[in-house]
C-alpha cells in the first residue's frame, strides 16, 4: 500500500527495561509487543508513544516490524500482541476480512487518513477541479512518489482522467524525492502540487493545503484503528483499557512524525527523540495512562 512507502527512516527491534516499583502496580502480562508495519510512519510514530508510556509504567515493550499482511498475519498467530496502524474500512479490508475473527478491534486512534494532491497553502486553487486550467501556474507537473505505490496507481487511474489531467506530466521517483522538491518550491515561492497523504509529517513541516476531490477519486477518509490480539484484554486488562481510550489527533500526530522523521536520517532507535517530545507534551503523554 502506498504508505508502505512514505517513511524516510527504517527501525529495527526496540525493547526496554521495566520499572520494578511500577510494574508491581496492576497484574498485567507486562512483556508487549507491538507489530509495526515497515515504512508506514503513522504506526511507528504511534508505536513508540506507547513505547515510552508503557516503559514508564514498568512494561518491557519490544517494537517488532513487519509488512502489512504478515503484520496481521502475527497479530492473528499471537506472534504479536498490538498493531496500532489498521487503516479501516478500506484499505486493509481483505486482512480483515481474512484474520478478523482472530483480531479485536479496539477503534479508531485517528480519523484523518487520507490520499491526497496537495498544494503550497498560496497556490490560486483549492480544488482538483480546477487544476487543469491552472496547470501552466504548476509547471504542468503533478510531482509523485514511488511508480509502485497505491497512491501513485489512484492518481494515474482515476485523478488524471476524472479531472481531465492527461496534458500534465506526472513524475514519480521515490518519496524523499518528492519532499525535496516540494521543499525546494516552497523556498523558492513557487507553485507545486504533490501527491501525498494524511497523517504526514510533511503538513506540519511546510505550509501545505489539500486540494478538494469532490469525484472522491482519492478515496474517503478512513480510520486508524488500535487492533490486538484476541486474549490481550485477558492478559492486560490495563494495558488493553489505556490503548482502547487512545485518541492522537493530527495536529500532535504531524508534530510527532516532523521531529521523528525531518531530521537525522537512518535512525535505528526513536526512543530518545520520542521521549523528548512526549516530555514537551506532558498533558498529552500522562492522558495515555489515565
Amino acid at each position: 500500500m502506498v504508505l508502505g512507502l512514505g517513511a524516510c527512516a527504517s527501525g529495527g527491534n526496540a525493547g526496554s527495561s521495566t520499572d520494578s516499583a511500577a510494574s508491581s502496580s496492576n497484574s498485567d502480562k507486562k512483556d508487549i509487543t507491538i507489530g509495526v508495519f515497515n515504512g508506514w510512519p503513522e504506526g511507528e510514530a504511534a508505536s513508540y508513544v506507547w513505547k515510552s508510556a508503557l516503559e514508564k509504567k514498568g512494561y518491557t515493550v519490544t517494537l517488532k516490524y513487519a509488512d502489512a499482511g504478515p503484520a496481521f498475519a502475527g497479530l492473528a498467530q499471537n506472534d504479536f500482541d498490538v498493531i496500532l496502524d489498521g487503516w479501516l474500512p478500506n484499505t486493509h479490508k481483505t486482512y480483515m476480512e481474512k484474520f478478523g475473527k482472530q483480531i479485536v478491534d479496539l477503534g479508531i486512534w485517528n480519523n484523518d487518513a487520507k490520499l491526497t494532491i496537495a498544494v503550497n497553502k498560496d497556490a490560486p486553487i483549492d480544488s482538483l477541479e480546477d487544476l487543469a486550467a491552472n496547470a501552466s501556474k504548476f509547471d504542468n507537473r503533478i510531482v509523485g512518489i514511488e511508480p509502485g505505490a497505491g497512491l501513485t496507481e489512484a492518481v494515474k487511474t482515476k485523478v488524471i482522467p476524472d479531472y481531465g489531467l492527461e496534458k500534465m506530466d506526472f513524475i514519480t521517483s521515490s518519496t524523499p524525492a518528492m519532499l525535496s522538491e516540494l521543499k525546494k518550491a516552497i523556498d523558492e515561492k513557487k507553485d507545486i502540487a504533490v501527491t501525498l497523504w494524511r497523517p504526514q509529517w510533511a503538513y506540519d513541516a511546510f505550509p501545505i493545503k489539500d486540494l478538494k476531490d469532490p469525484k472522491k477519486a482519492l478515496g474517503e477518509t478512513e480510520g486508524i484503528h488500535t487492533l490486538t490480539r484476541l486474549d490481550f484484554a485477558k492478559d492486560s486488562p490495563v494495558a488493553n483499557g489505556w490503548l482502547k481510550n487512545f485518541k492522537m489527533p493530527s495536529d500532535l500526530l504531524f508534530s510527532l512524525e516532523n521531529v521523528m522523521y525531518n531530521g537525522p536520517q537512518n535512525v535505528k532507535d526513536f526512543t530518545p527523540i520520542v521521549d523528548k517530545w512526549m516530555s514537551e507534551h506532558k498533558e498529552f503523554a500522562d492522558g495515555l495512562t489515565k
